[in-house]
């Protein structure tokens, strides 16, 4: 493994380690690129204050912490910043006025709900309901379309409970769409360790029909996990298994060392 995409911080509320411990962890694994996408913050119109992401005070310190460890470290890895959020299009302008006079290297696309969190439920739990099926992977297909985001976090995070004829249709919808546009789909390392519902048999499956690509994220919460070989070496496992090729690096964010 060369490059981590998918990489919190403390910041979050449920990551730990300090932003030089995660790089000096991945310089130490041999990691050529590390890019931080730590939960990207909302601006709501209510006072409602998230407690898995980042809030837009912490911002600053976020760009500054980071840009000048970039700096530091800049002859040993690259450092590239970033975020992971969701495609919500009811709050997508206050966001980008949010982010706009930031350095932000690229974002990535994870769907954790389909509407403002306050109000929605998570994808992550599951559900029988369609509508909320089909709605996620519209919206992440919106998204994608939008060229905000660079590739999808766990696409398959959300899982449908009903027919599977029905799931079977609209996985082979998503991974029709990567492969049009050239996205890869993400072997996820949390949900490969912890033994949750994804990466999911039925859309690796799909993906290899497709002949879809695949990245590697190790979605990793504490520096740790940016070192744990059995899970980066299980992760190649499964590509392999599926017949799924890996790439090392996303267009426009390769070493540059």
């Amino acid at each position: 493994m060369k490059a981590n995409y998918h990489t919190h911080t403390y910041r979050c509320k449920h990551g730990k380690g300090t932003d030089r411990e995660f790089i000096e962890q991945a310089i130490a694994s041999g990691l050529k690129v590390l890019g931080f996408s730590d939960h990207c913050p909302w601006v709501y119109d209510n006072d409602y204050e998230s407690p898995i992401r980042m809030q837009p005070s912490d911002l600053d310190d976020y760009f500054s912490s980071l840009l000048s460890l970039k700096k530091e470290y800049e002859k040993d890895i690259t450092i590239y910043i970033g975020f992971e959020s969701e495609y919500i299009p009811e709050l997508m302008e206050k966001q980008d006025q949010l982010l706009s006079g930031y350095p932000v290297d690229y974002m990535i696309l994870g769907q954790h709900y389909n509407e403002p969190e306050y109000n929605s439920h998570y994808n992550g739990h599951g559900t029988n309901s369609l509508k909320q099926f089909t709605r996620y992977i519209d919206l992440i297909i919106e998204g994608m379309d939008s060229g905000r985001y660079k590739y999808v976090a766990h696409p398959d995070l959300l899982y449908y409970a009903g027919e599977e004829s029905t799931r079977v249709e609209q996985y082979t919808r998503l991974c029709k769409y990567f492969k049009e546009h050239e996205l890869p789909i993400e072997i996820n390392l949390i949900g490969l360790k912890n033994g949750l519902h994804y990466p999911s048999d039925r859309l690796l499956r799909i993906a290899h029909e497709v002949v879809n690509t695949a990245i590697i994220g190790i979605d990793a919460h504490t520096p740790n996990l940016i070192g744990d070989i059995a899970s980066i070496e299980l992760g190649n496992t499964v590509a392999e298994n599926y017949g799924i090729e890996l790439i090392d690096y996303l267009p426009g964010l390769e070493p540059k060392i």
